[in-house]
């Protein structure tokens, strides 16, 4: 199940009762709320939220890590299989896994150090 909409709709609440109802794994869609250090700043579930059901790829990437929707639909693909509903306000995560991502190799470190 999918669940998309714009910023402070209700998306993460719908999500969770959701999940809690029909025993499924809410799934993060967003790309702010992978982060471990931007509960707040990105609405990401509180502690209570994540609680009642379980949350995958909430807060599971470092600040200085290199993400992106390409490491995103690859953790994905990786629980698919079970009963989840997959919340977010990031529209390129969901294009990736409905319409498929280009596989492109990984930017050099030097060229990464040189746009930094």
């Amino acid at each position: 199940m999918l669940l998309a909409g714009p910023t402070a709709s209700g998306k993460s609440a719908l999500a969770l009762e959701l999940a809690a109802r029909d025993g499924r794994v809410v799934v993060n869609a967003d790309a702010l709320q992978v982060y471990d250090c931007w509960r707040v700043l990105s609405a990401r579930p509180s502690v209570a939220d994540e609680a009642v059901a379980p949350h995958l790829l909430y807060g599971h990437v470092s600040r200085d890590q290199a993400y992106s929707v390409g490491h995103w639909l690859r953790e994905l693909r990786a629980v698919l299989g079970q009963p989840m509903v997959i919340v977010g306000g990031t529209g390129l995560y969901f294009s990736a896994l409905t319409e498929g991502l280009s596989e492109i190799p990984a930017t050099p470190a030097a060229v990464r150090a040189l746009a930094d």
